[in-house]
């Protein structure tokens, strides 16, 4: 049914929607008749809007519900935020990025040019080796004999023959009752006389005490070696030596008794093994492996009072 009503019976709300309807239907049918105009009932899949409706009824304009065309012209998209939030942080994220990448390369660059500055301005000096009490190589080393057969003395390294030149021979002490006179070490059956020195004349007399080393009981480092292969092979089985083996040094007046603790195989100018100790210990030295003779076996024992 029409709408028979007079215009002062209608809301200002259905006028407002009856003049809106009819100014668009005005403009649809000016713009039919302008040539070269986007005709919008030949669009395809028009929108249909509802009319806006109120509390009250709907407008009523010929039909119950009025229905309208929208143009797409008409319909206008609001100013997402969220995305442009999103982007803004996103950016922001990259360029804090990109500053600590160049931070650190710049880091890096300060740190290699402080690096060559400080190498090219302090140049440390090249260390020199301080004998250990007069020697820089271990006793008890021997070399073939030339064709003389007279024995050639163990070639020493270039950066410690200065230091040869430096040493002076300890003069070999009077023999006294405190001094070494036999060792025996019953597991691998050593019993070897004991002379003062351990120069390559003297260890051809038996196993020599290294002058300036503590005597057999006195605090400090006995140092005792022999040869493995010649002059009577008296440390050949020195090898075969096991933690907590018994030596014994005889002296003129008592035997001194020592446990072995350890056993090491060093190279010839490892001295540091005849250092002097703050406690009884006995060391021992000979040549390493048998026949070959390229490094020193040490083994090392304390002093055992009771």
């Amino acid at each position: 049914m029409k709408d028979r009503r007079t215009i002062d019976e209608l809301t200002l709300d259905e006028l407002e929607e009856i003049v809106r309807v009819r100014r668009r239907e005005e403009r649809i049918r000016r713009m039919r008749e302008q040539p070269g105009e986007l005709d919008p009932l030949k669009t395809p899949a028009p929108m249909l809007v509802a009319a806006r409706s109120t509390s009250a009824a709907p407008a009523r304009t010929g039909s119950r519900y009025s229905a309208v065309i929208e143009s797409p012209e008409r319909r206008r998209r609001g100013i997402r935020w969220d995305w442009v939030w999103d982007k803004f942080l996103l950016i922001l994220e990259v360029i804090a990025f990109l500053g600590f990448v160049a931070v650190i390369v710049q880091l890096g660059l300060t740190m290699s040019a402080i690096n060559e500055e400080s190498r090219g301005q302090h140049v440390a000096p090249t260390p020199t080796p301080t004998p250990v009490i007069g020697v820089v190589v271990l006793p008890g080393g021997h070399t073939p004999p030339d064709a003389q057969g007279h024995s050639q003395p163990a070639p020493i390294p270039e950066h410690l023959q200065s230091l040869v030149a430096q040493i002076t021979p300890l003069p070999v002490p009077t023999p006294g009752p405190e001094h070494a006179q036999r060792v025996i070490i019953p597991t691998i059956g050593v019993d070897a006389p004991v002379v003062a020195g351990d120069d390559p004349e003297a260890l051809k007399k038996g196993a020599g005490h290294h002058i300036g080393s503590a005597n057999p009981g006195e605090r400090g480092n006995c140092v005792i070696s022999a040869h493995n292969d010649i002059y009577g092979e008296i440390f050949r089985r020195l090898p075969e030596m096991n933690i907590g083996d018994e030596i014994l040094v005889q002296t003129e007046r008592q035997t001194f008794r020592y446990v072995v603790e350890q056993t090491r195989i060093v190279d010839p100018y490892e001295v540091s093994v005849m250092a002097p100790t703050s406690t009884p210990v006995l060391t021992l030295i000979s040549c390493y492996p048998y026949g070959l003779n390229t490094h020193r076996i040490v083994v090392i024992a304390s002093l055992q009072t009771r």
